[in-house]
């Protein structure tokens, strides 16, 4: 088990190549990070755990919990506005804020629908007598996620909401290669400046069913693919975590 620690960087050039790429920030003993501004979104901290859920088999509980992402496109009707006022089509930009008739850019990323709604009642009571409203899913934005390690073909894969677990992910990634280790698949998930991770026994979820080794992943996961000879965090994990940091800097 890895207690939360901070961590030292670990350079990606034999992964990706280092030309043009941003500077890795560099840490320095006694836990003090020492940040260069091009990498202001790179993760200090590494913590076991964190909230990752168990997929479900039911996908018309999706909505249930489902949090609005980048790109989901959501119709907005007020009642008593005829055609919801030209709030049809309505597409959560990269920044995760969606631009409303009468209230402009409101924030919505990482809400459920119920919250959605509550936020945009609110926002629009202001400017108009809104006794309620009905908040729909149009459209549901690209997942991408990152299958690492000992899987077929290794990179960024996209994954439909409906289909957005780790067993679905290194499914899409070409399955686990022979010398891949199926019972220590790390998740990774980087929140800030803390970077969680979770480890799963996908062999006991196909060849057992244990349903809660495999669990929902989120835009911008990590799925990583140990060898059969075990991890070694800062030469296994952490490299990937650099990747992930490059790719938020240059799509952010």
């Amino acid at each position: 088990m890895i207690g939360k620690k901070s961590f030292a960087a670990v350079g990606v050039c034999a992964l990706i190549g280092c030309a043009g790429l941003p500077d890795m920030p560099a840490y320095a003993a006694g836990n003090t990070p020492v940040r260069t501004e091009a990498a202001s979104d790179m993760p200090t901290h590494v913590v076991e755990g964190g909230d990752f859920k168990v997929a479900t088999l039911q996908p018309d509980r999706l909505l249930e919990t489902y949090r609005l992402t980048k790109y989901d496109v959501i119709d907005v009707q007020v009642i008593g506005l005829p055609g919801g006022a030209g709030m049809s089509d309505v597409m959560i930009g990269p920044d995760g804020y969606a631009q409303l008739p009468y209230v402009g850019s409101v924030k919505l990323a990482g809400m459920t629908l119920d919250e959605a709604k509550q936020v945009l009642i609110e926002r629009m009571s202001e400017y108009l007598r809104v006794p309620d409203l009905s908040l729909l899913m149009k459209a549901y934005g690209p997942r991408k996620v990152y299958v690492m390690g000992e899987v077929g073909t290794p990179g960024i894969h996209n994954l439909g909401v409906d289909n957005l677990n780790v067993y679905a992910a290194i499914s899409s990634a070409g399955g686990i290669k022979r010398r891949g280790r199926s019972t220590q698949v790390q998740v990774l998930r980087v929140v800030g400046d803390t970077m969680y991770y979770k480890q799963l026994n996908i062999k006991n979820y196909i060849k057992k069913h244990d349903l809660t080794q495999n669990v929902v992943l989120q835009d911008g996961d990590i799925v990583y693919v140990p060898r059969s000879n075990g991890i070694k965090l800062d030469e296994d994990v952490l490299p990937y975590v650099n990747v992930w940091a490059m790719y938020k800097a240059v799509t952010n």
